[in-house]
């Protein structure tokens, strides 16, 4: 199948030409025909699968062939998104699909000045790409209306729900025109997403092109049992055993994420990072390093997990899981793109199994593990099966207990006057003494800073 059988203009077919795009996804070939005669579509659709030109092309063929042209403060196309990483590569998407087509696009988000959004919206947009904080904040300020809205998307729905914006989303739907065009886009769909697509969508046309919650299978994805106290010598191990020199790395914190950064620069990788604290101008920048090639590792929280499209990436190192378990599945899915293979690795150690469970419960599937000579956990990660259950040993029998001295028998001396006895606080002295307590610079449990690993990349 082509692109031009799915009945798309001339102009776009061109654009797409230039793209190197040839043939549709699956999620392409049934989005397109379905949004282009205005239907509603519920669409769950693994990342990597082509949603994004999925919603993106059959509506900018129904902004070019219907509606009336853009108004001030104004859009005809609002896409909601969670992220602004997610914003700014949906809005270079419509910008590269719409060339030539004179028509004004605009992401809108946190986090950087709002004066010059504001702006660019008094001549109006006819796609308008939010994260949905920002954009109550403009419609406050009269920036934005939405009585022209013909057409809303929800783009990775889920994850909306998981940072907490239901109550924005909630005011964003009661104040757009009843009658409209709704597009809802998920990876996952939870019991509170499908309560949210029984209210906004009306008789839409389902949309599934993998199984629920399924990671590409081209990924080979395996867990490394360790000790939290060792997880960053174990990964600057196996950066250097296994003379990996392109990698995405997920670190629960930002402190986690700054201290492999250092890591990995004192052993002479080149590493940038992506964090919420981060400015967005440096995270945008850190991003196209490393998909330029500039950067071998890029050491990220999980503000990076959705909306990164990046090109033959080969790896993704979980040196933490993520709290969340379908957020392994966006994480990992940075990897094994479009068809491609990819490999995906989890350090986990014991207080992780709960997260562990979860996620080969939403995954359907145990991952294998395999154990580094050297690193093995002393606190073991217990067995957990594709049901979401862990496997507990079972209990050794307990000891008989020794019975009561007889009257008559050596009882121990009472404690003499003026012997010191040792109360818990001085317990604790002595055992921060030894080296037990750690410092709150430290994420990782790790009693002093790991020296330099690995071999230099070229």
């Amino acid at each position: 199948m082509s692109f031009a059988s799915l009945g798309l203009i001339d102009p776009l077919l061109r654009n797409l030409q230039d793209l190197n795009y040839r043939t549709p996804t699956p999620v392409q070939t049934k989005a397109i025909p379905a949004v282009c005669s205005g239907r509603d579509v519920m669409a769950a659709a693994q990342t990597g699968t082509g949603k994004t030109a999925g919603f993106a092309l059959p509506l900018l063929q129904r902004l070019v062939q219907h509606g009336p042209a853009v108004s001030s403060n104004r859009a005809r196309v609002l896409v909601l998104v969670p992220t602004r990483e997610l914003a700014e590569q949906v809005l270079q998407s419509f910008i590269e699909y719409g060339n030539g087509l004179d028509l004004r696009f605009l992401a809108a988000y946190g986090g950087v000045s709002i004066n010059p959004q504001m702006m660019k919206l008094r001549k109006g947009v006819d796609v308008l790409v939010a994260t949905p904080g920002r954009l109550l904040d403009l419609n406050r300020q009269n920036a934005v209306q939405f009585d022209r809205v013909q057409t809303l998307v929800l783009d990775e729905a889920d994850r909306m729900l998981d940072l907490g914006f239901a109550r924005e989303l909630n005011a964003v739907f009661a104040a757009l025109p009843a009658q409209r065009q709704t597009l809802l886009f998920s990876a996952t769909f939870t019991d509170d997403i499908r309560a949210m697509a029984a209210s906004i969508l009306r008789d839409p046309v389902n949309i599934s092109v993998s199984p629920p919650n399924a990671t590409a299978s081209k990924i080979r994805q395996w867990v490394v049992p360790v000790d939290k106290k060792n997880k960053p010598d174990l990964f600057m191990h196996l950066v250097a055993e296994n003379d990996w020199t392109h990698a995405l790395v997920f670190v629960k914190t930002r402190k986690g994420v700054d201290y492999l950064a250092a890591m990995l620069d004192e052993a002479g990788y080149a590493v940038d990072t992506i964090h919420g604290d981060k400015p967005q101008p440096a995270r945008l920048r850190a991003l196209e390093r490393f998909k330029s090639g500039e950067v071998q590792m890029l050491v990220a929280t999980d503000v990076a997990a959705r909306g990164l499209d990046i090109d033959d990436l080969p790896l993704v190192i979980n040196v933490d899981l993520p709290i969340v378990a379908q957020d392994y599945v966006h994480r990992i899915g940075r990897t094994g793109r479009a068809g491609a293979s990819g490999v995906a690795v989890s350090l986990v150690c014991a207080d992780e199994a709960p997260q562990l469970a979860a996620i080969e419960a939403l995954i359907r599937q145990t991952l294998p593990r395999e154990e580094e000579p050297g690193f093995e956990a002393e606190h073991r990660v217990p067995q957990t099966s594709a049901t979401g259950q862990i496997i507990k040993k079972p209990k050794k029998p307990k000891k008989p207990k020794v019975p009561q001295a007889a009257s008559g028998a050596m009882q121990k001396p009472p404690m003499q006057t003026g012997e010191n006895k040792r109360k818990p606080a001085a317990r604790r002295a002595v055992a921060a003494d030894r080296g037990t307590g750690l410092s709150s610079g430290n994420p990782f449990n790790v009693q002093k800073p790991a020296g330099k690993r690995g071999k230099r990349q070229p």
